[in-house]
């Protein structure tokens, strides 16, 4: 993508949750109809393999270079200096295989008559989270985070915000009353808490921090999800 391509997707960010739901929806529909077919545990890991595929796979090079990054020793530029290696170290195998285990497992802890629900849910909020830490941080550094972060810092910034979580809570609650509360409010506290450890490794986001967050967010929604099914 060119400059202009990344100007142009930054100033529709706050309509992301949106994507979110025709993704969610795909992976979802996928699942369900596997669902029968399938040990729950191949559904879980099919239905994350086709997410990661229709995204191709963008965010999660984010997610593996945001690992090498964590566990880098050094200066926050060495820190970033690691992300952008294109080796993938050992930060980066663990984060990536905890967050997609958990993922595949969350998913496949899901009934039928949920998971498309579930997994619209986990896709808006996983967009969603990439907005709340675009509105909430600071840019390390000048490349593609740049762009989303400015936009969301600029005259409209509030109603950007306040627009993203009125598409994010009003496809949720319609689709997993008060449970879908959780997992949206699951999502933010993730978008802020990347923001938190982003500003205190690197002094600010990355573009590789905004695709762990994604994935991240993804995976907390789902077990903030399953855990509300338990205990309600």
């Amino acid at each position: 993508m060119d400059k202009h391509s990344f100007e142009e997707a930054a100033e529709l960010m706050h309509l992301f949750p949106l994507l979110g739901a025709f993704i969610g929806f795909l992976a979802g529909m996928f699942a369900f109809l596997i669902f029968k077919l399938l040990p729950n545990l191949v559904v879980g890991i099919l239905t994350l393999g086709f997410l990661l595929l229709i995204t191709g796979l963008h965010h999660t090079d984010g997610l593996l270079d945001f690992g090498d990054g964590l566990m880098a020793q050094g200066s926050p530029q060495k820190k970033i200096k690691v992300m952008h290696d294109k080796q993938t170290g050992t930060g980066g195998v663990a984060l990536g295989l905890i967050t997609f285990l958990t993922t595949a497992l969350a998913i496949g802890g899901l009934t039928r008559i949920i998971i498309l629900q579930s997994l619209v849910t986990a896709e808006v909020s996983a967009k969603l989270a990439m907005v709340v830490a675009a509105w909430a941080g600071k840019s390390a550094h000048k490349g593609m985070n740049t762009y989303f972060i400015n936009i969301m810092h600029d005259r409209y910034r509030s109603l950007r915000m306040i627009a993203a979580l009125i598409i994010s809570f009003g496809i949720a609650m319609p689709l997993l009353p008060f449970i879908g509360v959780i997992g949206i409010v699951a999502s933010i506290l993730t978008g802020l808490i990347m923001v938190w450890i982003s500003n205190r490794h690197f002094r600010g986001m990355t573009g590789d921090v905004f695709g762990a967050t994604n994935d991240l967010a993804r995976m907390t929604t789902l077990i903030a999800i399953l855990a509300a099914i338990k205990w309600l």
